[in-house]
């Protein structure tokens, strides 16, 4: 099952030089597939985004992600980027300019559009309690999506233990995202 590690201010700063020594320690210790950086109030996004895109091109097997923004991506060769729910209309854009695409999903609905339109990979959430995103999809929920797709699924939402994933696991998701689990 492939691991997406999703950084946070909360637990990575926006020091550089600390960020860069956290995340390089989660990669060695969790060796995730996949890695998105997501931060929404850093004022020098940019020029951490460039940083996480050198770090994460230091470990052979690790994807790199940028959050929302599809230039920005292309720009630091990044190996995707990873859409809002709302940025449904440039999924075609970023698989234009050769981008891998990862687009946050909250319905059924909602990840069968991605896979019309050409999405890579879907975020779904909350599969179990996460704070502030409402109420959680659960297992049988996701396992009902998956009847229901080919895309690859990432189970997003509350996972914060090892007991979690192999839970998940028996649902033959592709992989789950996370950012306390990885912290």
């Amino acid at each position: 099952m492939q691991k997406y590690l999703i950084t946070s201010r909360e637990f990575y700063t926006d020091t550089p030089a600390i960020f860069r020594r956290i995340l390089h320690e989660q990669f060695a210790e969790h060796s995730p597939t996949y890695a998105l950086y997501r931060d929404k109030s850093n004022p020098n996004y940019k020029i951490q985004a460039s940083h996480f895109v050198e770090v994460c091109n230091q470990f052979e097997n690790v994807k790199s992600f940028i959050h929302r923004d599809v230039d920005l991506a292309k720009k630091l060769g990044a190996k995707g980027v990873h859409l809002t729910s709302s940025q449904f209309e440039r999924v075609e854009y970023a698989k234009e300019l050769g981008l891998e695409v990862i687009i946050s999903t909250h319905t059924h609905d909602e990840v069968l559009k991605a896979q019309k339109l050409g999405a890579d990979a879907v975020t779904y959430s909350p599969i179990f309690t996460s704070p502030n995103k409402g109420e959680p999809k659960g297992l049988e929920d996701l396992k009902e999506l998956l009847k229901k797709t080919d895309i690859k699924v990432f189970a997003l939402g509350g996972i914060v233990e090892s007991s979690q994933v192999k839970q998940i696991e028996k649902s033959s998701v592709y992989g789950f995202a996370s950012i306390r689990y990885f912290y």
